[in-house]
């Protein structure tokens, strides 16, 4: 007697068509993904700068870390640059998006901002026209940004604060904290915003860090407990070079869990002003 084996039927062939359609659809996504990740990956580090300036008495480092899965990659960036007057000028932000287009953008508002402030010296005028520049654009994105004004012969600060994180300093004699200044709203919310500015000297050895929230937030950590912990790592390490204090700053990020970029910028000073020549 024999036996035959019994044909599939049409719904079992059907099924298997449609599983071999999903999975080979599937497959083109993922690669499609990753594809958009590589691409953001390789905008977000060819548009942050090779190289940060340096004055006698004044050392800047910066580090960059993308998100660990890869989803939130692209907002985050820092700048460092001289403007015409001599003076140093020092920018970090975190748009609130991700991908190829919220690195685009982010490639735009470091454009914008450096080219704003070699005509402004006001650090708060430099944030409210680089945001009016910026909605002009008709961007669905918006950027959290701090950005920085230093004279190295006298090592007087200048800040403003578009929604950004607070920054960290620490004094080598032992004095520590987070910064407090007032602040506006994020770049690219609303027109004509008013951005308040804050004056520091510099005139003891120490450091000012400025941060993105990866650095500081994630699901095992708040911002503000996150904030505190840098400013203890900060304050400990406030004799240390600035590329040393930028490593052990984002080796911190890690411990928070934080699925975000996280990006870290360090001015280490002494207390001596002088003349960069």
């Amino acid at each position: 007697m024999n036996r035959r084996r019994t044909p599939r039927s049409a719904s079992a062939e059907d099924l298997l068509s449609t599983l071999q359609h999903l999975t080979a659809r599937a497959r083109q996504e993922v690669e499609l993904h990753q594809a958009r990740v590589e691409l953001a990956q390789a905008l977000q580090r060819k548009m942050l700068p090779a190289a940060l300036p340096a004055f006698p008495g004044l050392q800047t480092a910066a580090r960059y870390a993308p998100a660990r899965d890869g989803l939130d990659i692209g907002g985050d960036w820092y700048d460092g640059f001289v403007l015409p007057d001599g003076s140093l000028g020092l920018a970090i932000g975190d748009v609130q998006g991700h991908d190829v287009e919220a690195a685009a953008f982010m490639g735009q508002i470091r454009i914008a901002m450096r080219a704003i402030a070699s005509s402004a010296a006001d650090p708060g005028e430099v944030m409210g026209r680089t945001n009016d520049l910026i909605l002009s654009m008709d961007s669905t994105l918006f950027a959290t940004c701090s950005f920085l004004r230093l004279d190295p012969r006298t090592r007087q600060l200048w800040s403003a604060r578009a929604g950004h994180v607070a920054s960290v300093w620490a004094t080598s004699d032992g004095r520590s904290g987070i910064t407090a200044d007032a602040g506006g709203l994020p770049l690219g919310i609303e027109l004509h915003q008013h951005y308040p500015v804050t004056r520091r000297d510099l005139d003891v050895d120490g450091a000012f860090v400025m941060l993105t929230d990866g650095v500081i937030e994630g699901p095992s950590l708040s911002i503000d407990d996150g904030l505190d912990r840098i400013r203890r790592l900060v304050s400990a390490y406030a004799g240390a070079d600035a590329e040393e204090l930028a490593d052990r700053v984002l080796h911190a990020a890690v411990l928070t869990g934080h699925e975000d970029d996280a990006a870290v910028l360090v001015l280490r000073h002494d207390g001596t002003p002088s003349d960069p020549g």
